[in-house]
């Protein structure tokens, strides 16, 4: 946010006003009264500015609405585009959904007519779309090439150096290395609390679970086995910036991921700092894919493609392509780009219509999958997950919980119960059922008497999403 901050006061001036939750209570306050009383009124900020007070609102604007993170994943598990639909028809306002990747369900929605459907065909400053080169990585072992850079990246990164130009590298996953792992014994340290490997972050020589927190140092020797044979597998962001200044030594990195942006403010001033020229490369994860305007890069490297196409949910495909579509958009903004996409995939729709910028292919592609499938927008889901702490309790719920389903909803499609991705997260266990359905006039009936029963009994927790992000 801080670049679009900045262009809307240097626009509009003092009548530009911020609402999210790093700002103190204090300052939330201040906020809330400066819209009440009209100081106020042009608001930015996350899906809680939706809720501000205003009294003669003229257009909500979503941007990037294809994002997962519009929709909360806490209670309520509400989604922002629907709240921000109900407040727009309340108040007879426009509301307007921009992005260069729109979810499928939506577009869908726009293809049918729900929406007015408005195309822009070209870049604001009517710049080209920077080229992007495919390469693939098996290929570059074959070669004996066992760097994290493809022989290709490598010379890029250096011309772009020498033209005193920037360059982005984009990793999708922070830390050092993805988990240490014992060579003599395989070993693998996980978290305490979680079915999860621990991240290792090498600066501090800490193992971290990106999930609940725990931490860990890491010892000499395998707690195993007793060997001194522990190696660190996988690639962060933390490995990504030693191995660019081992390669380009006369560099200047900056690293923006999770890690560097802890402190208040740390996220501003990197983007500030590389918006200076004070560095020529800057190393992140999805930070770095949207939004930022940085008109000296003109090099994008995506280091592994393939990291969110592995994920085992039905919109792991469209989240791919929209990651690599964004991240690209980085490049070639006022002078000519190149964007590098590095995979091991290289045939897979997702990546060759991104590395065309072909969003209708992968339109076409995408719905035919889900039709044959039975996923949006052809069909609705609920998910419903059963947590709890004892294992065996959960299970038994969940099989009742599947049971109850199966005998009420007779024109619903049900899938499970199967454990959740992460099985075990802060000692909770869940177990989840996959709800498909076009039509089921009871469904709402059912699924308030299944809460409201284990809402009384307290065995498990039982929570029910509709229209979930994630599976």
């Amino acid at each position: 946010t801080p670049q679009t901050i900045t262009r809307f006061k240097n626009r509009f001036g003092d009548i530009v006003g911020v609402f999210h939750s790093q700002l103190s209570e204090g300052q939330k306050h201040d906020v809330y009264k400066a819209i009440k009383s009209g100081n106020i009124r042009i608001l930015i900020g996350a899906r809680s500015a939706l809720f501000a007070p205003f009294n003669s609102l003229g257009v909500i604007i979503i941007d990037e609405f294809h994002e997962t993170s519009y929709k909360s994943e806490k209670n309520p598990k509400f989604s922002a585009i629907e709240v921000a639909k109900f407040i727009a028809n309340k108040n007879n306002i426009s509301l307007v959904l921009g992005s260069a990747t729109p979810s499928i369900d939506e577009y869908y929605k726009a293809k049918n007519g729900e929406y007015n459907l408005i195309e822009i065909k070209q870049r604001a400053n009517k710049n080209p779309l920077p080229k992007i080169e495919v390469v693939d990585m098996k290929e570059e072992l074959n070669k004996g090439n066992k760097s994290i850079f493809s022989f290709k990246l490598q010379d890029e990164i250096k011309q772009a150096i020498k033209n005193n130009n920037q360059v982005i590298l984009f990793l999708n996953r922070r830390g050092y290395a993805s988990f240490v792992s014992c060579r003599s014994c395989g070993y693998v340290f996980q978290c305490e609390n979680c079915d999860i490997s621990l991240t290792y972050h090498k600066g501090k020589n800490i193992g971290r679970c990106h999930y609940c927190g725990y931490a860990t140092n890491y010892p000499k020797v395998c707690p195993e086995c007793k060997e001194e044979a522990l190696r660190d597998l996988g690639v962060g962001t933390e490995k990504i910036e030693e191995e660019v200044k081992s390669l380009f030594g006369n560099s200047k990195v900056l690293r923006m991921d999770v890690d560097t942006t802890s402190k208040k403010n740390a996220h501003q001033k990197i983007i500030e700092s590389f918006g200076k020229g004070e560095a020529n490369i800057l190393i992140g994860t999805q930070m770095v894919a949207k939004g930022l305007d940085f008109p000296n890069v003109t090099l994008v490297g995506v280091l592994n493609t393939d990291t969110s196409l592995m994920i085992p949910d039905f919109r792991s495909s469209e989240a791919t392509f929209d990651l690599l579509s964004q991240v690209a958009g980085r490049s070639g903004r006022a002078k000519e780009g190149l964007v590098v996409f590095q995979t091991y995939n290289k045939d897979h729709y997702a990546i060759s219509c991104a590395s065309n910028h072909d969003y209708l292919t992968f339109y076409k592609e995408e719905m035919a999958i889900r039709k044959m499938m039975k996923y949006p927008p052809y069909y609705y889901l609920v998910l419903v997950k059963i947590s709890g702490k004892d294992e065996n309790s959960c299970l038994k719920e969940a099989v009742r919980c599947e049971k109850v389903l199966k005998k009420y909803l007779d024109k619903t499609i049900l899938l499970g119960p199967t454990k959740a991705m992460i099985f075990k997260k802060m000692n909770i266990y869940t177990y989840q059922i996959i709800l498909k359905y076009q039509y089921q006039d009871n469904l709402y009936e059912i699924l308030d008497k299944l809460l409201n029963y284990y809402a009384t009994k307290k065995i498990v927790e039982v929570s029910v999403t509709f229209n979930p992000v994630h599976l």
